[in-house]
């Protein structure tokens, strides 16, 4: 209890995610974290958000060396290819059925397809306006000095008192990579916004806000299958109001990095005021 127990970087947007025992966590999130995207022929960027267009990329994995700050891609059926060849291009382009390439470079406009579920609860306040089941392209948000493409914020954590609430509520386990996470700790729940948690002996972060949640926890994550039932659970116990935003179905926090740090996996997290 009280310990750092899983460590996920994501190199390539919405790409399968890399585990690892040990990362650098910088001002920008954890180093090589959502440096690479994919871009569309019509010039926006892949996210599983959209799953009937960028889904496919759950498929696809993406692995990041701290020493070279290389990544490399690796698609079902294909040998990896580092990240920006030509062979990457057509192993993901494959896989999504169409032709996209990879970057780290932000377009000028950067956009993003975004699927809205149908779900009652599932829309968030500030997407009134949206129809249900409908689709829209959304601004995203990227740290253009440091080429990361996040949609908000930079390290995204999740504790196992949420999930084991989250299962009970559910009614069977559910698998932390669902939400996508940097960090996984374990503590009894989430720290309330504003609380600061020191992880191993240089991390400090600062809990903002939650997490509001979109279709991809309900989407096939490796060996976890699809599980639409996932959203109406969420959206029937974890709609809660996003500090300057308005009401959400939430899961998870983001957090702000106060102190830089290396992180390992059995690192103790302390939470304080």
């Amino acid at each position: 209890m009280n310990r750092v127990l899983g460590i996920r970087r994501h190199p390539l947007k919405s790409a399968a995610a890399e585990h690892v025992r040990e990362a650098f966590v910088g001002k920008h999130g954890l180093d090589g974290d959502r440096t690479w995207t994919c871009l569309d022929a019509d010039g926006t960027i892949g996210s599983a958000k959209q799953p009937r267009l960028w889904g496919g990329l759950l498929a696809v994995s993406a692995a990041f060396d701290p020493a070279s700050g290389d990544v490399r891609i690796a698609a079902p059926g294909r040998s990896p290819a580092p990240a920006g060849s030509p062979e990457a291009d057509a192993a993901v382009s494959d896989v999504l059925g169409r032709p996209v390439h990879l970057t780290r470079t932000a377009p000028q406009q950067l956009k993003r397809h975004h699927w809205w579920p149908d779900e009652p609860g599932m829309i968030p306040d500030w997407a009134a306006d949206v129809e249900p089941g409908g689709d829209d392209l959304v601004n995203v948000r990227s740290s253009a000095a440091d080429g990361r493409f996040f949609d908000y914020g930079a390290l995204h954590l999740v504790t196992t008192g949420a999930l084991a609430r989250l299962g009970a509520e559910h009614g069977s386990t559910v698998d932390a990579t669902r939400f996508r996470p940097n960090l996984i700790l374990d503590l009894p729940g989430d720290p309330r916004p504003g609380q600061r948690i020191t992880i191993g002996p240089d991390l400090v972060v600062q809990v903002s806000v939650p997490t509001p949640r979109c279709v991809i926890p309900s989407l096939a994550h490796g060996d976890a299958p699809a599980d639409r039932g996932l959203l109406k659970t969420l959206a029937a116990h974890h709609r809660v109001d996003v500090p300057a935003f308005g009401r959400a179905t939430c899961f998870g926090f983001y957090a702000d990095i106060l102190a830089v740090g290396t992180v390992s996996t059995g690192d103790r997290a302390t939470v304080a005021d």
